[in-house]
């Protein structure tokens, strides 16, 4: 099923400050794993949810439940299922249901600090409009805010940043190209290293040594040069040694287990992300 589907049963989203003492309180909240500078989080409220408050870090979030209606920058918004919202840094805004049966979102905070890094020092962007379509915002969903209790490491806090990032920038009208050309051998090298051996995640120092690249000029490469980024590479690189495992008559659970997933449920979820079909749906119809 799809998840930002109008239809898809209701997911509990994230708040973006604290619920008034003059309204209900949320009837969920859950903080999900996060990062130096990233906080993931999951709400769900009926009636008032917050009084006007500003923050200091980008807020994205996504409609999963209800309609949110928030007022920022003197004017009254409305974020259906599957739209996102962009909350730049020190703008006062508020949040409420749109209507009576309440509404639920999923929210991610990052600090303006490491979108500056993830832009190479660039000017932070502005998004004027703070509505984004659910089509530029599912990828990013699905990255960063599909499974919050699911830990990032270091190399997936730098792709998500740098997701977040080219999303402000994008909706900002800014340009997102590369200023230096590709070290496209420094990144043949990174790609070779992670492909050798999947199951062990590399730790982002030793690729920035292989690569000679800080963190954020690699990742913005490595997605410039492969269409991808590393810690994705990895996945499906952990995911096609899976597949031969279980050809080879290995059941899921030791497939995802040498393959190097956490544990079987965190493989079948990638699975199903990659391929669209659970790992034993597609065993069963390759004849397993």
């Amino acid at each position: 099923m799809d998840i930002l589907d109008r239809n898809a049963p209701p997911r509990l989203e994230g708040l973006c400050g604290s619920a008034t003492t003059a309204g209900p309180a949320p009837a969920r909240l859950h903080y999900g794993q996060g990062g130096p500078g990233i906080e993931r989080l999951a709400a769900d409220f009926t009636g008032p949810a917050f009084a006007p408050h500003r923050h200091d870090t980008y807020a994205i979030g996504v409609t999963l439940r209800g309609v949110q209606t928030f007022r920022y920058r003197g004017e009254q918004r409305y974020c259906l299922v599957g739209e996102g919202h962009v909350l730049h840094p020190d703008e006062l805004h508020d949040g409420a249901g749109g209507t009576e049966e309440g509404f639920g979102y999923r929210i991610l905070y990052i600090a303006p600090a490491l979108v500056q890094e993830a832009l190479g020092g660039r000017a932070l962007p502005f998004v004027a409009n703070p509505v984004i379509d659910r089509k530029w915002m599912r990828p990013l969903f699905e990255q960063g805010l599909l499974d919050i209790d699911q830990p990032l490491d270091p190399c997936q806090q730098v792709d998500l940043t740098l997701s977040v990032a080219h999303l402000l920038q994008r909706h900002a009208g800014t340009s997102t190209r590369l200023r230096t050309p590709l070290a496209l051998d420094r990144l043949v090298r990174v790609r070779e290293l992670i492909a050798a051996d999947p199951s062990v995640p590399r730790p982002l120092g030793e690729l920035e040594r292989v690569a000679g690249l800080d963190r954020w000029t690699l990742a913005r490469q490595f997605r410039a040069a492969f269409g991808t980024s590393p810690s994705h590479f990895r996945t499906m690189r952990q995911l096609d040694r899976a597949r031969t495992l279980v050809r080879a008559g290995a059941t899921l659970a030791d497939a995802a287990a040498e393959a190097g997933f956490a544990d079987q449920s965190h493989f079948t979820r990638l699975f199903k992300r990659a391929y669209g079909l659970t790992p034993a749906s597609w065993r069963r119809a390759i004849g397993q």
